[in-house]
């Protein structure tokens, strides 16, 4: 039998375990990943076996994947580190990198390929949603941080994805509730908020996600849908070769752009290498079997990139000296 490619859409599921339907969905043509969240996690023993017959459900290539930033938005708690808002670590900026590589080992061992980090935006002590997952309210002190924190992902063998280019922290609204305008200039968002971006693009960043923000000085367009923003400014004058991940189309901030097959069709257009469709079953089963993905013959190479490659176990991580001190300076934050 052959085995399939990576699909274009990453969907999620229900519940702790799998059912009939969420293997066949798994098993589509058009699946390439799934991501997991809290519903989905009881504790370590239960999300290893998950991910086993997540992976058995699927005869060739899928990626696994988690929002585990810390702070707010940490989706595995129980048995796993407390990890502190990003914001912390301006004031402890020698544990950025381990904290990234703490956070990198504990997913690779329960057998995740990535986590949606590290946030890129900058805060400007305006956004509802961003907040402390900002590193800082200094672009440049945001860069170096997140840099750290890239650093230990990799070292751990864990791919990065900086999001929400070009920068989700100017805007007090956010996007899963309504559709957030920043009505900054270029030159403006060009001085603050990319900055981050061009650091850990220079330095090999392996994808990077869209915010969905319009930016009408700059195109009409929510970023993750326009063409401006992702081939023009992310590729062609950042230099950026790495996936771009869409964010959730099924989120409000996305729902200007039509029904959710438009969505999927005008997302990768613009672009977008995995177009995310989460949190709504029904959008989920129409875009797997309405969507037909425009010819991108660089999409299966990128998404290769984000595999997790771990070499220990849960048991053997949370037995090292390293784990065990890292993990007591972070608890402790």
């Amino acid at each position: 039998m052959k085995q399939l490619a990576f699909g274009p859409l990453m969907i999620d599921i229900g519940g702790l375990t799998l059912t009939a339907l969420d293997k066949e969905k798994i098993a589509h043509p058009n699946t390439g990943a799934l991501i997991l969240f809290s519903r989905n996690f009881e504790n370590p023993e239960q999300i290893q076996a998950l991910i086993k017959d997540i992976r058995k459900a699927r005869s060739g290539e899928l990626l696994i994947a988690v929002d585990q930033e810390g702070g707010r938005v940490q989706r595995f708690q129980n048995g796993f580190t407390r990890l502190p808002p990003a914001a912390r670590y301006a004031d402890y900026p020698q544990l950025a990198e381990s904290a990234g590589w703490l956070m990198a080992a504990e997913l690779l061992a329960m057998g995740v390929d990535f986590s949606f980090a590290p946030v890129l935006d900058v805060d400007t002590g305006v956004s509802e949603i961003i907040g402390n997952r900002s590193f800082s309210t200094d672009c440049q002190q945001a860069a170096l941080l997140a840099s750290a924190f890239r650093r230990g992902m990799r070292r751990a063998g864990m791919s990065a994805t900086g999001k929400h280019f070009p920068g989700h922290g100017a805007v007090a609204l956010d996007s899963h509730l309504t559709l957030p305008i920043d009505e900054r200039d270029l030159a403006s968002i060009r001085h603050q908020d990319l900055v981050p971006f061009q650091k850990l693009i220079s330095e090999g960043l392996e994808a990077i996600m869209p915010a969905h923000v319009v930016y009408p000085q700059v195109d009409e367009l929510p970023a993750g849908f326009s063409k401006i923003w992702v081939d023009q400014i992310l590729r062609q004058e950042l230099g950026f070769t790495g996936t771009v991940f869409s964010d959730d189309l099924s989120m409000a901030g996305a729902a200007v752009m039509g029904d959710y097959l438009e969505r999927a069709k005008l997302a990768d257009q613009a672009g977008c290498d995995m177009l995310l469709v989460c949190n709504n079953a029904t959008a989920a089963e129409q875009v797997l079997d309405g969507f037909t993905p425009k010819a991108n013959q660089f999409r299966q190479q990128r998404l290769e990139t984000m595999r997790g490659y771990n070499t220990i176990s849960h048991q053997d991580l949370q037995h090292s000296e390293q784990w065990q001190n890292i993990s007591a300076q972070l608890n402790s934050l």
